[in-house]
C-alpha cells in the first residue's frame, strides 16, 4: 500500500513559533523581558491557585484510576507482556528522575529555604525541618503524578487502541474525527511549545551551574560568552551523535550518568553524616507525608507560593509531553494500576532519597562550619555553585568537583537529547523512529531557544525561565485536565470492562472512536 503523504502542519508551526521566538529575543531582549514580567505577574498571580488545584486533583484522580477495576487493564493488548523486566523497569523509571535540575536545586533549595522558610523563622531547627519538607514537596509525588497522568493517555491510546503515538490522539472520545484536524493539531502544536520551553529552563539552569562551577573551582570568568558556547557545543555533539546514529555511544552516557549519580549520593551520604542524613530523613519524610494535603492547597504565603511551589508545578507540567511519553513507552503491557502506582512513588522515593542525602549534608556542613554553606547561597550566584560549596567542605574535592560538572554535562546532554526526539516524535505524526534531520533541527532549535533565554534574562535568567515554564504551562495544564476526562470515558468503554472483545481478539475498539487510515 502506498503511503499517505505526510501532514506537516504541526511541524511547520512548531518551527515558525520557535523561530519567531529566537528572532525576537535576538531583535529586541528588553522587550522581551518586559512581557515576561507581565506574563510572570499574571500567571503566578491570578492563577496560582489553579495549578495547585490541578496537581493535588490529579493525585486524587491517578488514586481514583489505579484502586479501581479500570486498575486492571494493560496498556497494550490483553495478551501483550511486558516489554522490560521489573529491574530493568524500575531502572528506568529512577534514571527518569535524574535531571539537570534535580542537581542543580539538591543543595540550592534546601538552604534557599532554611534562609527564607514559608512560615517557620529563618535559619532555625524549625526553618531546617520545613525546608526539607518542602523540597520533598516539590520533588516528591506531585511532579510525577503529572508525568503519570499525562503518560497514561499516550500509553493507552497508542499501545492499546493503536492509535499514534501523539498528545492529539487521547482526545479521540472526546473530539471524534475532529482529533485529525486543527483542534487535534493545535493541541499537538501545545505539546511541542511546553516542551522546548520547559525543556530550555532546564538546559537553562545546567548551563548556569557548569559556569559557576567553573568560575568557583577554576577561577574562570563567567560570562554570557561563555555560557552560549557551553550550549553550543553540548548541543553541537548531540546533534551529531544523533546524524551519525551513535546509539550506543548514547546509551553509554546515560548509563554513566547513572552510575556516577549513584556514586555522588554514596559518597555524600558517607562522608556529609551519615546520621545526621537518616534523621533528616526520617522526621521529615514522615512530616511531607503527614502533611501532603496542607501543602498541596497552601497559599497562607503567596510570594513564596509563587516563587517555588507555582514555578514547580508549571515547570512540571511543561515537562509532562516529554517525561509523560518517556514513562508510558517504558511501561508497554504492565497494567494501568501497576503503572499508575510505580510512576508516582518509584521515581519519587528516589528523588527523596538523592534530596536527603545532599539537603541533609548541606545542612550538617553549614552547622559544623558556622554558616559557610548560608554565606555561599546567599551570595552572588549562589544557587550555581551551591553544590560546589558542598564538595569543597567535603574530602577529595580535587576529584569531585570536575566530576560534578562531568555529571552536570551528561545530564544537560540527556536530557537535550531525550527532548529532541519527543520534539521530533511530536512533530513527525507519532513516529517512533523520526527522521535524523528532524533531530538535527529540533536539536539546535533547542539551543537556539537556551542561548535567546540567558540573554534576554541577563541577571535575572531565573525570572525569565521560571517565566518560560509557567507560560508555556498554562495553556497545556488544560491539555491534561480534558486528557483525563477524554481517558475517563475511553476507560468506561474498554472492552475489558464491558466484558467484550474486538473482532481479531487482541484490540479493543471503542465504537464512538473513528479509526485512523
Amino acid at each position: 500500500m502506498e503511503q499517505q503523504k505526510k501532514d506537516r502542519t504541526v511541524l511547520i508551526v512548531s518551527a515558525v513559533i520557535v523561530a519567531a521566538f529566537v528572532i525576537f529575543g535576538a531583535v529586541a531582549p528588553a522587550t522581551l523581558n518586559d512581557v515576561a514580567s507581565v506574563l510572570f505577574d499574571v500567571f503566578t498571580g491570578g492563577f496560582g491557585w489553579l495549578y495547585l488545584l490541578t496537581v493535588f486533583c490529579m493525585i486524587l484522580y491517578a488514586v481514583a484510576i489505579g484502586l479501581s477495576k479500570y486498575g486492571n487493564i494493560k496498556l497494550g493488548h490483553d495478551e501483550d507482556e511486558p516489554e522490560f523486566s521489573n529491574f530493568s523497569w524500575f531502572a528506568q523509571l529512577f534514571g527518569g528522575g535524574m535531571g539537570i535540575g534535580l542537581v542543580f536545586w539538591s543543595v540550592a533549595e534546601p538552604i534557599t529555604d532554611f534562609m527564607a522558610p514559608p512560615s517557620a523563622d529563618p535559619l532555625t531547627n524549625e526553618a531546617m525541618h520545613e525546608a526539607m519538607q518542602t523540597v520533598f514537596f516539590h520533588w516528591g509525588i506531585s511532579p510525577w503524578v503529572i508525568f503519570a497522568v499525562a503518560g497514561l493517555g499516550l500509553g493507552y491510546f497508542a499501545f492499546r487502541l493503536d492509535r499514534p503515538f501523539l498528545v492529539s490522539s487521547a482526545f479521540e472520545p472526546l473530539l471524534g474525527d475532529k482529533v485529525h484536524g486543527p483542534i487535534g493539531k493545535a493541541i499537538d502544536i501545545l505539546a511541542v511549545f511546553a516542551t522546548i520551553f520547559g525543556v530550555a529552563t532546564s538546559l537553562g539552569l545546567g548551563t548556569m551551574q557548569i559556569t559557576g562551577g567553573l568560575n568557583y573551582v577554576y577561577g574562570i570568568e563567567n560570562s554570557m560568552l561563555l555560557n552560549c558556547l557551553i550550549i553550543a557545543v553540548i548541543t553541537a555533539l548531540f546533534t551529531l551523535a544523533t546524524l551519525s546514529g551513535l546509539g550506543k555511544a548514547m546509551q553509554y552516557v546515560a548509563d554513566f550518568k547513572v552510575y556516577l549519580s549513584i556514586a555522588f549520593m554514596v559518597f555524600i551520604f558517607v562522608f556529609g553524616g551519615a546520621v545526621f542524613i537518616c534523621n533528616i530523613l526520617v522526621t521529615d519524610l514522615g512530616g511531607y507525608l503527614q502533611n501532603i494535603i496542607h501543602k498541596s492547597l497552601w497559599m497562607e504565603n503567596p510570594d513564596f507560593v509563587k516563587g517555588w511551589t507555582v514555578f514547580y508545578w508549571a515547570w512540571w507540567i511543561a515537562w509532562a509531553p516529554f517525561c509523560g511519553q518517556f514513562v508510558a513507552r517504558v511501561s508497554r503491557g504492565r497494567t494501568i494500576r501497576q503503572y499508575l502506582f510505580a510512576v508516582m512513588l518509584l521515581p519519587a522515593g528516589f528523588c527523596v532519597i538523592w534530596l536527603a542525602i545532599y539537603g541533609g549534608a548541606a545542612f550538617n556542613i553549614n552547622e559544623l562550619t558556622g554558616g559557610a554553606l548560608v554565606d555561599v547561597v546567599g551570595g552572588e550566584n549562589g544557587n550555581t555553585v551551591a553544590l560546589f560549596a558542598l564538595l569543597q567542605n567535603l574530602p577529595l574535592y580535587q576529584v569531585t568537583a570536575p566530576l560534578a560538572i562531568i555529571l552536570i554535562v551528561v545530564c544537560f546532554w540527556g536530557s537535550a537529547n531525550s527532548a529532541t526526539f519527543v520534539l521530533s516524535m511530536l512533530t513527525d505524526g507519532g513516529n517512533m523512529d523520526p527522521a535524523k534531520p528532524l533531530r538535527a533541527g529540533w536539536g539546535i532549535a533547542q539551543g537556539g531557544v537556551t542561548i535567546i533565554c540567558l540573554i534576554v534574562g541577563g541577571e535575572a535568567i531565573l525570572k525569565i525561565l521560571q517565566t518560560l515554564s509557567i507560560a508555556s504551562a498554562f495553556p497545556y495544564m488544560f491539555v491534561i485536565i480534558f486528557m483525563a476526562v477524554s481517558m475517563a470515558i475511553a476507560l468506561k468503554n474498554d472492552p475489558a470492562v464491558q466484558g467484550g472483545v474486538s473482532k481479531d481478539d487482541s484490540v479493543p475498539r471503542i465504537e464512538a472512536m473513528p479509526q485512523q487510515e
